[in-house]
């Protein structure tokens, strides 16, 4: 009788074993597909990210050009080109 209790505890404690250890298994699939789920929406955030500061690069640029600081320098600050007798050389 005693041994066949403990064969009977030992069967119990190997299937909640099992069990348990299905459980995990179920739980470590799940947690990894919603991590790759995560991270797939991460890089196209990313990707995204990278053409939009590609853009504002290319915009950057534009509103640099020597073309356009010098016309702003003519119209909003009424700068001009020095005239050639005003141009002093300074030894160094």
């Amino acid at each position: 009788m005693n041994a066949q209790l403990r064969q009977v505890g030992v069967v119990a404690v190997l299937g909640l074993a099992i069990v348990m250890t299905a459980i995990a298994c179920i739980y470590a699939r799940h947690e990894s597909r919603k991590q790759f789920t995560h991270l797939q929406s991460l890089i196209a955030e990313r990707d995204n990210l990278e053409v939009e500061w590609g853009k504002l690069k290319i915009e950057q640029s534009t509103w640099s050009t020597h073309a356009r600081v010098e016309q702003l320098a003519r119209d909003k600050m009424q700068m001009l080109n020095p005239a050639p007798t005003d141009v002093r050389m300074v030894p160094q």
